[in-house]
């Protein structure tokens, strides 16, 4: 599997280094180790707790933010294991709930180190929640300080922009906001989340690409440096890096650890906002704040 990611010189840089307290802001928790529940197919052969270790002193990072991303029949102990598994003080979560999700689960979430709440509404025969919950939920999760994470396609985001705008928590926008490549900057949703973005309350996740099939599907991630590059250019403190490994599409062989933190340096070749993605973002969105001042006050 060719994995390589050249830049514009058609040169791989080398391996980048993380600086102290960066973050992986999205690490799928498809992983045997915690296949508690659901079809045991669904999950990454071979992938453990301590390839999530791994990958993190691979490319550098202290912290992780992971996701379960199963959507019928989530059961959320799956990624509070892995946070426990991962250390409390350096993990968090994001879960996917039921529309009838209750107030003690929501806390019992919250107080195992769950900070946002995802809807996957990119292929709705399979989310948990349709349009119509996404603004309950989000009302409920604010109160606990919890962000939303938009799993949508563009086409989803330009097409709800007026309940974006009446959405009162934090929004984080995955998969660089799935805009279409190779038009992504004169796609609707670009402006719908560059509006939203001006509040001061929304996010953009930049995603690692799927490094099989789906890398040339329509809507894929063969190439998605130049919108990466413009996020960044337009609001440099609303945006957070996952690396969005493993991946259940992969299931024969993982990405090259080094690669993926090489596409951020392209994506972000500046240190100090490299930095800011890294570390000072992902503290301030997901409630890293009081760890990231004990670590550089060493």
């Amino acid at each position: 599997m060719d994995i390589s990611y050249p830049n514009s010189s058609g040169t791989r840089p080398p391996a980048g280094v993380a600086p102290a307290g960066a973050c992986d802001a999205h690490m799928h928790v498809y992983d045997r180790r915690f296949a508690l529940h659901g079809s045991p197919d669904a999950m990454v052969d071979k992938a453990t707790a301590g390839d999530y270790r791994r990958l993190q002193q691979r490319i550098g990072t202290q912290r992780t933010v992971v996701v379960q991303p199963r959507v019928h029949g989530t059961d959320n102990s799956v990624t509070l294991d892995a946070i426990r598994a991962l250390g409390p003080d350096r993990t968090r979560g994001v879960a996917v709930v039921r529309p009838g999700v209750s107030d003690a689960e929501l806390e019992h979430l919250h107080a195992g180190g769950v900070r946002g709440i995802r809807f996957t509404l990119y292929t709705p025969a399979n989310a948990a929640t349709d349009f119509s919950m996404v603004e309950p939920l989000a009302q409920r999760v604010h109160a606990l300080g919890w962000h939303v994470q938009l799993h949508w396609s563009a086409d989803q985001i330009a097409a709800h922009a007026d309940l974006l705008a009446r959405l009162p928590c934090t929004i984080v926008f995955d998969h660089l906001a799935r805009l279409p490549l190779p038009d992504a900057l004169s796609h609707p949703a670009f402006d719908v989340v560059s509006r939203l973005r001006d509040n001061g309350r929304t996010w953009i996740k930049l995603s690692g690409p799927y490094l099989d099939s789906m890398a040339g599907a329509a809507g894929g991630y063969a190439d998605t440096t130049g919108i990466a590059r413009a996020w960044v250019r337009q609001a440099p403190e609303r945006v957070v890096w996952g690396s969005d490994w493993p991946h259940p599409t992969e299931p024969i062989a993982k990405p090259d650890d080094a690669a993926l933190f090489d596409l951020l340096g392209q994506w972000v070749p500046d240190e100090a906002t490299r930095h800011r993605v890294l570390v000072e973002n992902p503290a301030l969105l997901y409630d890293f704040s009081e760890t990231t001042k004990t670590e550089t006050s060493e």
